[in-house]
């Protein structure tokens, strides 16, 4: 795959109709983005304030802990999107990726433009995370359905978004959904998902939970 290879259709993502597949999000499930985010803040004289899980309301400066406006904490949020490829990995993610990467197919599905995801090629690779990367854009249902109907099964949906479980089980009732949030700062202000089947607290423990889908 080329370094800064990526996919907007998940109709031309290369999936085997033989093998089953995983479907992973990046941020606070492969990558830590809140960490990131937070450096690229405190860089610039403000902090991520962890009061709820979004990011507009707990932007503040550190001087006076006052939240800037929206359209500036927009305006920070596309400055830092836009060279995407400094996140670490989440704990545990490279090793359990590793352990079961020979036995399914794996697709990123992140939520970033065209424009953002070679930063964020470059940033899976770096990580050893070499799986084809899919830009998405909104609900994931849809993109989750269209890549189900291709694979083998089972298919395995994981993300930190309850909203996009839920979409999932709408629209790809099949594929099991596992919900995953990778800071631990962020955990307790992320309800757990209704339409989740598993609520992972660790890595491990999504692992097990596909490993176990594999053998059924």
């Amino acid at each position: 795959m080329s370094a800064l290879a990526f996919y907007t259709d998940p109709a031309t993502v290369p999936v085997s109709p033989a093998r089953p597949l995983l479907i992973v999000d990046c941020d606070e499930v492969l990558l830590r983005f809140a960490d990131g985010f937070d450096r690229f803040l405190r860089a610039r004289g403000l902090y991520l304030d962890f009061a709820s899980y979004r990011l507009h309301g707990n932007v503040r400066w550190l001087a006076d802990d006052v939240a800037p406006i929206d359209a500036e904490v927009t305006a920070l949020i596309e400055e830092f999107r836009a060279d995407l490829d400094s996140l670490e990995g989440a704990q545990d993610a490279a090793g359990a990726m590793k352990d079961i990467t020979a036995l399914l197919d794996i697709v990123v599905l992140s939520n970033i433009t065209p424009s953002q995801a070679p930063a964020r090629r470059r940033n899976l690779d770096a990580l050893g995370f070499a799986f084809p990367l899919l830009a998405n854009s909104g609900s994931k249902g849809a993109a989750v359905r269209r890549l189900a109907q291709r694979a083998g099964r089972p298919v395995i949906f994981m993300d930190d978004i309850a909203g996009h479980h839920a979409s999932v089980a709408e629209l790809a009732p099949e594929v099991f959904r596992i919900h995953f949030v990778a800071d631990t700062r962020l955990k307790t202000l992320m309800p757990d998902s209704p339409h989740a089947h598993l609520r992972a607290q660790t890595w491990r423990d999504a692992e097990a939970f596909i490993l176990e889908r594999l053998k059924a």
